[in-house]
């Protein structure tokens, strides 16, 4: 690997990007050689800390593994090196003649989490739409949209970083803090050292519950029903914001009587947390509104109810007097910087994008498509065929529901170009590998909203060979002859500067400030002094947009499929997706340091559970849905970890794909969002020895 340096040694501030948190760093180069990598002291995210995980991306960067130079698979599905302008000259073409033939929709992109989100995001949407396809993915489609929607359905925004050191109460749904962001986890002690009370819900005991003031654990996929009925309670008891109600809110009444039938005997029996613990956390509500943090993790997206269920909370926050507070829903104002993405210039709805006909609102609001979907048209059993697709760091053969469509639909592609970092399994059924740049090979513009902040990262290294993600749409636009237009900027600097230029900001000025730059003072509650950006300018409580399409005008809760039409056959009912302490969803699995920790997929158990089948811990066993089989070892936890008749499988596994047994036809109705948390299934004690994984 031959590299280049930002300067020959010194330290150099930028941000990591392990994971989305965006965590400041140093890091250190000496000699041309980027040595290590150590916490930056002066910026208030994470304030000296960096997790296990920022630490390794030296071992990233550096990996034996790494692809550094393209890869066209031969006909014997092996891959020989060629060189880069080949690869995109070959590509080109091909995209071209799909244009010609079966036009530009026919081709399609997929961001995935691997590289990053926001100005990639952008770089990829803008692609796309000049090319002329409407076909923009992402792996949104199974994470993030579904609490983007929620929220935005009733308030218009999102915004998924509360300042828990402000609340008072703060209640947790369905995530899992030390490992999913840890910088909340400072937030959190420091809020408990001020006497905050905490409220963990999950199915599985996860860290922060066993510091909870109250841990309960639902079945999955009924946290709607305790949304509910802690809305029941207050407003029963007189004890919401009934100024927001009157002035700021349309819906309020159908509300009030939807409620009426989550008593805290029928929550009980909907999600199993007890009547008495229902009614008392809606007494600690009541106590210490409205300095509350509501926040519903990952966990409650991936259900047939996800959205509502997200709706519901949305609304119990806002009665609870959060909407506006630091703690609580917090409306963060834009920096202001220029768009990148271009769909106002290249209107493409006319085009019918993939999914938009089943899921409206996830095409509507996120101007995205529906992965799941994709697969159909991929099998050509789509309006018209999908033919090529673009994978920016996505590795749906892994991260998608039902495991065998998707690599059955990926292998069908006439073009499938893959640019990640290693070969991982969806690159394997890729036609084009592109080797991709990692976090320490670009510059970005990054924004902390809850501190209306923002900061530019730093390009540390040049790889020679290999291209950062920018300048691979660049390129590739200018050989399909809308690069002029769309992609005149040679490199990302020039394209950060673009961006900036409304603002007065510079990105020299930017560099100038690793801790930040503030670019406008916070401001609370600004909805008592304008419209809230919802088609009717206040809190949609009830939502006529849903309504004109056929659905639930307010977030009615409907029983998960597991909970009302029981299937002996399948009398267990599995979750996926619990993070790992050192692996990001698919990614990290390859640092041997860490895979030490965590050597291989595990089926965790109850204990209970596991006497009745007669599997003790390390047993191999055989978990089976209706969609297919998944072999892989058993863990039996402790009584208490776990809730008896749920089993829990990690989603990322290369080679224990979960997705083996997820459904990718039940979604919910809204965000299209896959089954992933609440799957039937039943578990075969097997034989030692037998072959483990797919």
């Amino acid at each position: 690997m031959n590299v280049k340096t930002v300067v020959p040694s010194g330290i150099v501030p930028t941000l990591c990007r392990m994971c989305e948190t965006h965590s400041a760093i140093n890091v250190h180069i000496k000699n041309d050689v980027l040595t290590d990598i150590t916490p930056f002291e002066g910026h208030p995210i994470n304030r000296g800390r960096i997790c296990p995980r920022g630490g390794a991306a030296l071992d990233l960067f550096y990996h034996m593994d790494r692809i550094l130079t393209p890869l066209k698979r031969l006909d014997n599905g092996s891959f020989k090196e060629i060189p880069y302008d080949q690869a995109l000259d070959e590509i080109s073409e091909k995209m071209t003649s799909f244009k010609k033939q079966f036009g530009a929709r026919s081709v399609g992109v997929w961001k995935g989490e691997g590289l990053g989100f926001h100005q990639q995001e952008d770089y990829v949407r803008r692609f796309i739409h000049g090319f002329g396809s409407p076909n923009y993915f992402s792996n949104d489609s199974a994470c993030y949209n579904g609490r983007y929607l929620g929220n935005h359905l009733v308030c218009g925004f999102w915004n998924a970083f509360p300042e828990f050191d402000q609340a008072k109460l703060i209640v947790l749904l369905g995530t899992n803090p030390p490992i999913c962001h840890p910088p909340f986890m400072r937030e959190l002690a420091d809020a408990r050292s001020k006497g905050a009370k905490l409220v963990m819900i999950d199915p599985r005991l996860n860290p922060v519950a066993c510091y909870a003031d109250i841990f309960a654990q639902p079945y999955p996929g009924t946290d709607g029903a305790l949304a509910w009925g802690l809305i029941r309670y207050l407003v029963k008891t007189h004890n919401y914001d009934s100024d927001l109600v009157d002035r700021y809110a349309i819906g309020f009444d159908k509300i009030a009587a939807y409620a009426e039938k989550f008593t805290p005997e029928y929550v009980q029996r909907q999600s199993g947390i007890f009547g008495y613990v229902v009614e008392e956390i809606a007494q600690l509500i009541i106590k210490n509104r409205p300095d509350i943090s509501i926040y519903p993790g990952a966990g409650l997206e991936h259900h047939e109810n996800g959205v509502n269920s997200i709706r519901a909370l949305t609304i119990l926050s806002c009665l609870s007097g959060a909407l506006g507070r630091p703690s609580g829903m917090f409306r963060p104002e834009p920096l202001g910087i220029r768009d990148l993405k271009p769909s106002d210039d290249l209107p493409l709805d006319g085009l019918g994008p993939i999914g938009a006909d089943k899921f409206p609102v996830l095409y509507d609001i996120r101007r995205e498509c529906h992965t799941m979907t994709a697969m159909d048209y991929m099998l050509g059993k789509g309006e018209y065929p999908l033919r090529g697709m673009i994978l920016a760091a996505a590795n749906p053969a892994v991260s998608n529901p039902n495991t065998r469509k998707v690599e059955k639909a990926l292998a069908g592609l006439d073009l499938l170009v893959v640019n990640d970092f290693f070969m991982t399994r969806t690159a394997r059924l890729a036609h084009y590998i592109l080797p991709a740049a990692t976090f320490l090979e670009r510059e970005e513009l990054h924004f902390y909203p809850t501190q209306q902040r923002v900061n530019i990262t730093r390009k540390l290294a040049r790889v020679e060979g290999i291209r950062n993600e920018y300048r691979f749409w660049y390129d590739l636009a200018h050989r399909l002859g809308f690069g002029e237009n769309l992609f005149p900027w040679k490199e990302d600097t020039e394209v950060n500067r673009w961006l900036l230029e409304p603002t007065g900001l510079t990105v020299d000025k930017l560099r100038q400030y690793p801790q930040g730059y503030v670019y406008k003072p916070v401001e609370n509650q600004k909805h008592l002094r304008g419209r809230l950006p919802t088609p009717s300018g206040k809190l949609e409580f009830a939502s006529p947009y849903l309504q004109r399409l056929g659905l639930d005008e307010i977030p009615e809760y409907r029983p998960p499929s597991y909970r009302s039409k029981a299937d002996d056959n399948y009398p267990f009912v599995m979750t996926t997706g619990a993070r790992k302490s050192l692996i990001y969803h698919s990614r990290h699995q390859n640092i041997a340091r860490f895979r030490d920790v965590h050597p291989e997929a595990e089926v965790e158990i109850h204990p209970a559970d596991a006497a009745g089948l007669g599997i003790k811990d390390c047993d191999n066993v055989r978990v089976v849905s209706d969609v297919g089989e998944l072999v892989i070892r058993a863990a039996v936890k402790q009584a208490a970890e776990l809730r008896q008749g749920v089993v829990e499988i990690y989603h990322g596994w290369e080679d224990w794909r979960v997705n083996f047994l997820t459904h990718d036809e039940i979604n919910d109705p809204i965000s299209g969002f896959p089954l992933l948390k609440a799957v039937p299934v039943r578990i075969e004690k097997i034989e030692v020895g037998s072959n483990l994984g797919h």
